[in-house]
């Protein structure tokens, strides 16, 4: 398969910027691996250093066995994109505040729930906690205990007390080591590339808008290569 100038540019710029391999740049640019591995190698993109050991992965066998939790704040959209994605940081709005997603990712199915909320404090993001188990409760995936950083919002009294209501156990990764929770900080990297960063968004309901639909093609649609290329949704189907 020959490529054009723009899909080899493509695949310069991602190997280039995140270092992924064949297999990922192929998922997103819906090319054969085997061009792109061509493409990698004709174009002088192959790795020349020794790569950092990766992080011990596990997958927990059950639906709902674990469910990463984390937040990702985000400066609030007024009067149109920033700086990070037009590249010009005389777009920043300043004092224009935070919004925050909170996300959820089921350890065994990648099925996420996601919501933007206007902060990360104990009540907000135990309102997202009852919210989730609910909901994944709907899909057939009992949540039986959760992962967090240590952040405040998930050492406070009000988040235990919703942990403790809904029956599910609370767990915190290990200081200084967010690799622990990285299926949600992988998420993030995801939604932020391939949604919220792709595509200037004008406001706050754009984003909600592009972000509610990224979720949906995320679940139902998006092969995943952690679960063999299946869809988080098929994943929990086959289990």
């Amino acid at each position: 398969m020959a490529l054009t100038p723009a899909q080899e540019q493509a695949i310069t710029g991602i190997r280039t910027a995140q270092g992924w391999g064949p297999d990922r740049i192929a998922l997103v640019l819906r090319l054969p691996r085997a061009t792109v591995h061509r493409a990698i190698v004709r174009l002088g993109l192959r790795r020349t250093r020794v790569p950092a050991p990766p992080a011990a992965r596990y997958e927990r066998a059950g639906p709902g066995d674990l469910v990463h939790i984390d937040t990702k704040k985000l400066g609030r959209i007024i009067g149109g994109p920033g700086h990070r994605v037009t590249g010009d940081r005389r777009s920043r709005s300043r004092g224009a505040g935070w919004t925050v997603i909170h996300a959820a990712i089921d350890d065994a199915t990648r099925v996420a729930y996601v919501e933007l909320l206007p902060d990360e404090c104990g009540v907000t993001a135990s309102g997202f906690l009852r919210r989730m188990v609910a909901h994944f409760r709907r899909l057939g995936i009992p949540v039986q205990r959760v992962l967090t950083d240590n952040g405040s919002q998930y050492v406070s009294g009000v988040w235990k007390a919703a942990c403790a209501d809904l029956g599910v156990g609370a767990r915190r990764t290990r200081p200084y080591r967010p690799q622990t929770n990285g299926k949600v900080e992988r998420w993030f990297q995801t939604v932020l590339r391939e949604c919220l960063y792709l595509h200037p968004l004008a406001n706050e309901d754009e984003r909600q808008r592009a972000l509610d639909t990224f979720v949906e093609y995320y679940n139902h649609d998006r092969p995943h290569l952690g679960i063999k290329g299946l869809t988080p949704l098929s994943r929990l189907a086959s289990l």
